[in-house]
């Protein structure tokens, strides 16, 4: 599968100098030390590293979950340390889309029940039933968590993150509780919903072979920007294997 070409796409998060320090008592963690990086509109970048690199606390900031001590990260001309909460808010609403290692699923809905909690509140949401077709499980829009296996119950999630249509997808390690068979058919729905819906996607992981389907892989190690890599090819998910 061929790489997009990143270069002449708009450049939709900047961050430059990025740090984040938490006090714990006497204990000083610096989580990132001076970040600077750009991710591209439709672009798919894996962020590598192990735990402790700074890469779950680099996509919360991102995604408004989080704030940082210091720099600066600017999603299109907004800049998002010095928004106040409410701006944040709305940020979070309209154009972020948030899949996480564990699915957060309400066990008493369905699948389709499960999506519509954000087509309900979104300005222009898709269809629960088309962004549940959209991750292959349009034939199980009535199922309930419990008959759902963890691969499917994850790709509900994705189906609820991109119904809202939200411009930036954010993964927090999207295969971690599963097998690799599984994480393949999560990462094949989250490579579909790139490509059709042309979402900004990060995926962060600790798996280096996750790395082979994207554009552009970013390799964190002790809270820095330690390497920037561009895959001349691509690999399809259905390659990978772990």
């Amino acid at each position: 599968m061929q790489h997009a070409t990143v270069s002449s796409r708009d450049v939709v998060f900047a961050t430059r100098g990025l740090t984040k320090v938490y006090t714990n008592g006497e204990m000083v963690i610096h989580a990132l030390r001076g970040v600077d990086l750009d991710l591209y509109a439709g672009e798919l970048t894996v962020m590598l590293g192990a735990s402790g690199s700074g890469k779950s606390t680099l996509l919360n900031i991102l995604g408004g979950l989080d704030s940082a001590t210091d720099g600066q990260v600017r999603y299109g001309d907004q800049d998002l340390v010095r928004a106040s909460d409410r701006v944040l808010t709305a940020y979070r609403r309209d154009h972020v889309g948030f899949v996480f290692q564990f699915y957060n699923l309400i066990s008493s809905l369905t699948a389709r029940e499960n999506v519509a909690i954000v087509t309900d509140i979104s300005r222009n949401p898709m269809r629960p039933e088309d962004a549940l077709a959209l991750v292959g499980l349009g034939e199980r829009l009535d199922h309930f968590p419990s008959q759902l296996s963890g691969g499917e119950q994850q790709r509900v999630a994705i189906a609820r993150a991109i119904a809202k249509r939200p411009a930036v997808l954010l993964c927090d390690e999207p295969t971690g509780a599963l097998d690799s068979r599984t994480g393949v058919q999560v990462l094949e729905a989250i490579e579909h919903v790139n490509r059709e819906l042309n979402t900004t996607t990060a995926v962060i992981t600790h798996n280096v072979v996750i790395a082979e389907m994207a554009d552009r892989v970013v390799r964190l190690s002790d809270g820095r920007v330690s390497d920037v890599h561009v895959n001349e090819q691509r690999k399809a998910p259905s390659e990978l294997s772990w």
